[in-house]
């Protein structure tokens, strides 16, 4: 890229946040500031005169402080698509993150607020947003894996104990007829209990062995908890 100039505004209702996150960035030279607001619609009036290369949001705004950063990632995404999103939050809760991503993860970063006394890591968040790749606080990963963990163990829960074997079966990496000599089981019986097995772990009717490979990652992933 031969000019390297980056430009940013900020979003942030904390005046002490807001000036740390201008701080952060300002030992590189390469980023320039070219604006800071408190809450969405001062971020909004001020994109309507210029639109910079970087957005940096706060996730808990005014007037409500639950999800105006999210919703202000999405307008800003959906309006100016090439603008890349850094959204800081205090909160590692799963939930705000598959929010932010639901529309993909391209251009967008989402980091915790503490990583503000990390400048090096918060431009490497900026430059990577800027040329529309993506990066996840680890933290955040973590919630991430872990809301999904409990998920798959919550729908291998719903599973009858024949179901269980069947899929423990399956998991061996038996077929339809080996599982049914096995349980002494018609293979009628096989097929109804996988169609049974792949409904409860929301397993959508794709090619049949894609679901059955899903469904062993699900009960492989129990199985190492």
């Amino acid at each position: 890229m031969g000019d390297d100039r980056l430009t940013l505004m900020i979003a942030e209702d904390d005046y002490l946040v807001r000036e740390g996150a201008r701080a952060a960035v300002a030992a590189d030279p390469r980023i320039e500031v070219i604006g800071t607001a408190s809450d969405a619609p001062e971020l909004l009036s001020l994109l309507e005169d210029a639109v910079p290369d970087v957005v940096l949001l706060d996730i808990r705004m005014p007037p409500t402080f639950t999800t105006e950063g999210i919703d202000l990632a999405h307008h800003v995404r959906h309006h100016h698509p090439g603008v890349g999103v850094v959204v800081l939050s205090q909160h590692d809760d799963p939930e705000y993150a598959l929010e932010l991503l639901k529309d993909g993860s391209a251009g967008v970063a989402y980091l915790l607020k503490e990583r503000l006394g990390d400048a090096d890591r918060l431009v490497q968040a900026i430059d990577e947003v800027r040329d529309g790749g993506s990066m996840l606080d680890p933290r955040i990963v973590e919630a991430l894996l872990e809301a999904q963990r409990r998920r798959s163990a919550s729908r291998l829960a719903g599973l009858t104990p024949r179901e269980l074997e069947v899929l423990a079966l399956m998991a061996s990496g038996r077929g339809n007829a080996a599982i049914a000599r096995e349980l002494t089981i018609t293979d009628r019986s096989v097929e109804k209990h996988t169609n049974a097995i792949f409904r409860k772990l929301g397993l959508a009717e794709e090619i049949d062995l894609n679901r059955r490979v899903a469904a062993v990652l699900f009960y492989l992933q129990r199985s190492h908890d």
